[in-house]
């Protein structure tokens, strides 16, 4: 018998249907505008009509034609070429939050920006964190010029992980290398089309307009068969309608734009239909991640997504917290399982705090053990014959069900065993371990899973070849010097 995998619905299937609908009309009436000139050309030379001061009217039917090319699966592959990450469907997938400007030293219990050593700890820490399964190019290091931040961090994770990568680019030129870097360890540009490494993420910018950037990394990775990732980012009240519903239609309406200038580049390339909204805390002027408002804008796109036929991406399990306190563990929490429950497919979060802009490796591990409860939740409970077979035997037996052959048969299957992070000791055992905050065995755990786990080592050949496009493109940039080998 199927297990029943427990779900939530936030729309029923006429707002979704309405919802839909008036995007399209937004998208048929206002248009989009678009900063890249190729771009614009493509869709108006495939139905669309020009408005003028760049903006384009997208036609209901085109927006349509280009939604059914688009696949409704979407399989990311780790660096020996074996499937890690499908999404599609109800199937969840958690990798840690990208760019994150700050990382919480775990010493000081303050902030600072990252350097080179932070994000090759980080990737490695994701390594071996078996609840996360995919990884992303999760801060911006301030050891390395802005310019060439991007592809940098792309190379510490191919370097220092196997698992697929969540990443983006901050310029227009920065596409090639960083499609070279992932070729190279893929075996070619052909294998890497047929097993893609990477997810990039292209963000149009509220209300309804693709940068000349944003909208090139939707060509280019259409193009080279690399997904892309719409994070689409309304703020509900600031640069987007302050009903929910509205901000689900402006969601709707820049993430099917996208849609279609993606498609129409290479029908049948894969894409992503996600985003990073929220709702705009006018108290405090803030973007909160952690409201419960903007979860629900999240699990509902997530729900029109998959009613468009589309893979899904949202930034949840993730908090507004400054430090890893009971705030970070409320929120991340109930993000996690509103996401899992939602079936997003990909949840991007776990380690993030304050707005999406720091990163905690101590958060990660504590924020590894959610995602496994989370998981564990939507396996749902499975009912099978026969269902308690144990209580027909002799019952006057003390230990008949720590030791009988259907306990043992099922006790790793029906519960999730999480680590020493999640305290389950009775209190005498705790003091007599020290008493330790979640904090401080996240801390050690960490430290643990390091010094444990030897890093992943590309091949020395691919390795070299790694270092030659990452000092080749930083010299083009006029970057000299740079160290490598990490």
């Amino acid at each position: 018998m199927t297990n029943l995998r427990p779900a939530i619905k936030l729309l029923s299937d006429d707002a979704v249907t309405r919802i839909v609908d008036e995007a399209l009309s937004v998208l048929g009436k206002v248009g989009v505008y678009i900063e890249n000139e190729e771009a614009k050309d493509l869709v108006s030379s495939s139905g669309g009509r020009a408005l003028g001061n760049g903006r384009v009217a997208i036609p209901p039917d085109l927006a349509k034609r280009a939604i059914e090319t688009a696949p409704s699966r979407v399989s990311i592959y780790c660096r020996d070429g074996q499937t890690c990450v499908t999404l599609g469907g109800m199937q969840i997938n958690f990798d840690p939050g990208s760019a994150a400007i700050n990382i919480l030293d775990s010493d000081t219990g303050d902030i600072r920006q990252p350097v080179t050593h932070d994000l090759v700890r980080f990737a490695r820490l994701t390594e071996a964190l078996e609840n996360i399964d995919a990884q992303s190019t999760s801060m911006v290091p301030a050891d390395v010029p802005r310019s060439i931040a991007d592809r940098y961090r792309l190379y510490i994770a191919l370097k220092n992980c196997t698992k697929p990568v969540v990443t983006g680019t901050f310029a227009v030129d920065a596409f090639a290398p960083m499609r070279d870097m992932l070729a190279a360890v893929a075996g070619g540009e052909e294998k890497l089309r047929e097993r893609p490494m990477a997810i990039f993420d292209a963000c149009p910018s509220p209300p309804l307009k693709w940068s000349n950037l944003t909208t090139q990394a939707l060509l280019d990775c259409a193009r080279s068969g690399l997904p892309a990732e719409i994070v689409s980012m309304p703020l509900l009240g600031a640069t987007a309608p302050a009903a929910i519903a509205g901000g689900l239609v402006q969601h709707a309406a820049e993430a099917i734009a996208g849609v279609v200038i993606h498609q129409l580049a290479r029908p049948g390339s894969p894409i992503i239909y996600g985003g990073s909204p929220a709702v705009f805390d006018m108290r405090t002027s803030t973007t909160p991640m952690g409201a419960i408002e903007t979860m629900m804008l999240d699990c509902a796109y997530a729900q029109i997504g998959r009613t468009l036929g589309l893979p899904t991406h949202a930034y949840m399990a993730l908090s507004d917290a400054k430090t890893v306190d009971a705030q970070a563990g409320l929120e991340t929490g109930i993000g996690a399982v509103l996401a899992a429950l939602a079936g997003v497919n990909m949840i991007s979060g776990p380690g993030m705090l304050d707005f999406e802009s720091c990163q905690s490796p101590e958060k990660l591990a504590i924020d590894n053990e959610i995602c496994g409860m989370a998981k564990r939740l939507v396996q749902g409970i499975a009912v099978e014959e026969p269902l308690a077979s144990d209580l027909y035997g002799d019952l006057s037996v003390g230990d008949l069900f720590l030791t009988s052959p259907d306990t043992l048969a099922r006790i790793r299957s029906e519960f999730y065993y999480p680590s020493d992070v999640i305290e389950r000791h009775e209190r005498d055992s705790w003091r007599a371990r020290g008493s330790k905050t979640a904090f401080q065995r996240a801390k050690e755990r960490v430290e643990h899973l390091l010094a444990s786990h030897p890093p992943a080592i590309l091949p020395e050949d691919v390795s070299r070849e790694l270092d030659r496009i990452m000092l080749t493109d930083a010299r083009s940039h006029g970057v000299e010097g740079l160290a490598l080998g990490v």
